[in-house]
């Protein structure tokens, strides 16, 4: 993996740890901040401008964040547990290894991010526009993604073990390997979705749309598929419901 940026270059702020810890900063402008390794937690942003900020290493566990402008930001490493970013714009943002465990991301604007290696396991990202963000080995146990846009990316190898997947526009997505067991998958587009080798075991497929997609080896051992499309769709080798072999 290529070296993450730094969006105002990478700065000798080595020892900065500004403590900012419960502070009411709620709709301060913040763009271009430099808070590498800063103490946020508790500290209050909701509507802040925080635009290209280097919050990167931060703590801002339990903040609030809602509605803030985080466009480009740097948050590599960042500490977001349990962190409010309800319909925050974080827009081409950089949350490489992000921890956002139990964060509140309803709403939030995550078209381009970088969440590559990011812990999102049990966050809410119902309604989040997650279109084109990389989540190259992130984690989702348990989170959930009701309503989440979700276009054509790839999600290969994942693990998304009990988590609530009600996607829009999930059409052609790349989920090749990924680890569904007990997803619920409830209506979903998955029309030409690549699912080959994805572990569907109990996953919840009703009404889901999958039509021409590839589940070449894929195993549906007791998965539901009531009124699921699967016209055209490629089975060969897959583990159906009934645990049989598909041929």
């Amino acid at each position: 993996m290529d070296m993450k940026r730094f969006p105002n270059g990478k700065k000798d702020v080595e020892e900065q740890k500004a403590d900012l810890t419960g502070a009411d900063l709620e709709g301060a402008d913040l763009e271009g901040a430099d808070l590498y390794r800063a103490k946020l937690s508790g500290a209050v942003l909701g509507g802040a401008k925080l635009i290209e900020a280097n919050l990167s290493e931060a703590d801002l566990r339990d903040a609030d964040l809602s509605e803030a402008d985080l466009r480009d930001a740097d948050l590599i490493d960042a500490d977001l547990t349990g962190a409010k970013l309800g319909g925050a714009n974080l827009y081409r943002a950089n949350l490489y290894r992000a921890n956002l465990c139990r964060a509140d991301l309803r709403g939030a604007g995550l078209s381009e991010a970088d969440l590559s290696g990011a812990d999102l396991r049990e966050a809410d990202l119902t309604g989040a526009d997650l279109s084109e963000a990389d989540l190259s080995e992130s984690k989702f146990d348990w989170a959930l993604i009701v309503g989440a846009k979700l276009h054509v990316k790839d999600l290969n190898g994942e693990d998304l073990r009990g988590v609530k997947l009600t996607w829009e526009r999930t059409k052609r997505a790349n989920l090749r390997g990924a680890k569904l067991s007990g997803a619920n998958l409830t209506g979903a587009n998955l029309t030409g979705a690549v699912l080959g080798g994805a572990k569907l075991i109990e996953a919840n497929l009703t009404g889901a749309n999958l039509e021409g997609a590839i589940l070449i080896e894929a195993d549906l051992n007791l998965a539901d598929l009531t009124g699921a499309d699967l016209e055209g769709a490629d089975l060969e080798g897959a583990m159906m419901p009934d645990g049989t072999i598909h041929d």
